[in-house]
């Protein structure tokens, strides 16, 4: 089985098994509320974040109200998220830039994304696919781990690992890799105790732990 016949099984057990649907983690209710959950998200569980972001979008309603905050009430309102001093700076700043340069708006395009403080191609796909619908990869811990043992990239960089998978996965399943392996790596193909006995992408694995 090449590598082509080998991506088709492995994405009609991911369909098969997976959500098709394209589903966010993060709650949002808009553009900037989920570019902000997604600067938050960064070494931090989807969880914390909507804990944190249900009170932190009610106590800065708007743009404006994350423009003018304090810094180091920010600090204190994002503390447990971690890394909370440059997140509060990044986010701050931020609704600074889109306030005065995109009139309020997030903008789609790759490079406009990545200018914004705090901003990385992670951060900048997660608004791409789910806000705009453009077909785009999002590499977190997940991804780059299971993309790894799946055999479809040898790379840790998350962009490398982006551009490889690019070049592998059919671009209708580009926002879907990220929502179904994100599942996988929660239930199946766990970190530090993979259950490749349960797996349905063993037969496909060059890495299972059964072989």
């Amino acid at each position: 089985m090449n590598k082509k016949e080998r991506v088709e099984k492995i994405i009609e057990q991911l369909d098969e098994h997976y959500t098709v649907e394209k589903k966010c983690w993060l709650e949002h209710d808009n553009a900037w509320q989920l570019l902000i959950a997604t600067i938050l998200s960064a070494q931090c569980t989807d969880a914390r974040v909507n804990i944190v972001t249900k009170d932190l979008f009610v106590k800065y309603p708007d743009l404006t109200a994350f423009a003018n905050a304090d810094l180091k009430e920010m600090e204190q309102d994002i503390h447990s998220t971690g890394f909370y001093h440059n997140k509060a700076k990044n986010i701050i700043a931020c609704a600074k830039v889109l306030l005065e340069e995109y009139g309020g708006e997030v903008p789609s395009d790759i490079d406009l994304l990545t200018k914004l403080p705090g901003v990385g191609r992670k951060t900048a796909n997660v608004i791409r696919g789910n806000i705009y619908d453009i077909p785009s990869i999002v590499v977190d811990t997940h991804v780059g781990r299971i993309s790894r043992k799946l055999g479809l990239t040898k790379n840790e960089d998350p962009v490398a690992v982006e551009h490889d998978l690019e070049k592998v996965l059919p671009k209708d399943h580009w926002i879907l890799w990220n929502i179904q392996i994100i599942n996988h790596g929660r239930n199946v193909c766990i970190a530090r105790r993979p259950k490749c006995g349960e797996c349905c992408l063993a037969p496909y694995c060059p890495s299972r732990e059964d072989k």
